[in-house]
């Protein structure tokens, strides 16, 4: 069983996994300990769907495929990604994804190879899990405060499924097609989609999952006031 220090240093996101379905049981403790991250005037702004069905999972991934093939590329509820990229965040975004690339041995002009990995985000890298994490409208309706507190509360997840095993991706791509996801999964009209976080067991032979990008120094990050 990993410490919490353990687990925030040895995970890292898995992109592709076995067909090994996380038990009911275990899915419950992980998202009831989840469940207990702090939220701005205990708010508990994020609203779960927890899918382990597959004909479920197929059918948000087939739709926001479609929606793709037509040459949309967003269709979401809110701008996940900075509309104007600076450095350093620009570089470090290019470095990890050629370093990905440069792994599967995927050249920069394998315009194909590059959208079927873009796909694999939606057909969930072959997890049995995905958790798509909503909130209300009205908590982002000019405040972003539910945003940090639904962040807080995939870290949660993710270091949860830790201690039993499970592996984790979070998913900015799923962001990006929120209102395909809404659609499909035919929720509220006042929900918005954030995120989703894709939960499952890695398939340990997938060189693709041996990809560690780097991260940045604490100096450069942190400044210290003693």
């Amino acid at each position: 069983m990993p410490t919490v220090l353990e687990a925030l240093k040895n995970r890292s996101s898995k992109r592709a996994y076995t067909d090994k379905k996380i038990p009911k049981e275990i899915l419950e403790e992980i998202l009831s300990a989840a469940a207990m991250t702090p939220s701005g005037a205990n708010m508990q702004p994020w609203v779960t769907y927890a899918i382990s069905n597959k004909e479920t999972l197929k059918s948000v991934g087939d739709a926001i495929i479609e929606k793709m093939s037509t040459g949309v590329m967003h269709d979401q509820f809110i701008q996940y990604y900075p509309v104007k990229w600076t450095n350093p965040y620009k570089k470090r975004r290019i470095v990890t994804g050629a370093g990905l690339y440069k792994l599967m041995d995927v050249d920069r002009k394998d315009d194909a190879t590059r959208l079927q990995m873009w796909h694999d985000n939606f057909r969930w890298f072959g997890a049995s899990t995905v958790i798509f994490v909503f909130t209300d409208k009205a908590n982002i309706d000019g405040a972003q405060g539910a945003f940090i507190d639904c962040g807080a509360y995939m870290q949660s997840i993710m270091l949860a499924a830790q201690e039993y095993g499970i592996d984790s991706c979070p998913q900015g791509s799923t962001t990006e097609f929120g209102k395909v996801v809404a659609r499909t999964l035919e929720t509220p009209d006042n929900l918005a989609l954030l995120y989703s976080v894709v939960l499952g067991y890695e398939d340990k032979e997938a060189k693709i999952n041996s990809y560690q990008p780097e991260k940045v120094r604490l100096e450069d990050s942190v400044t210290f006031i003693d």
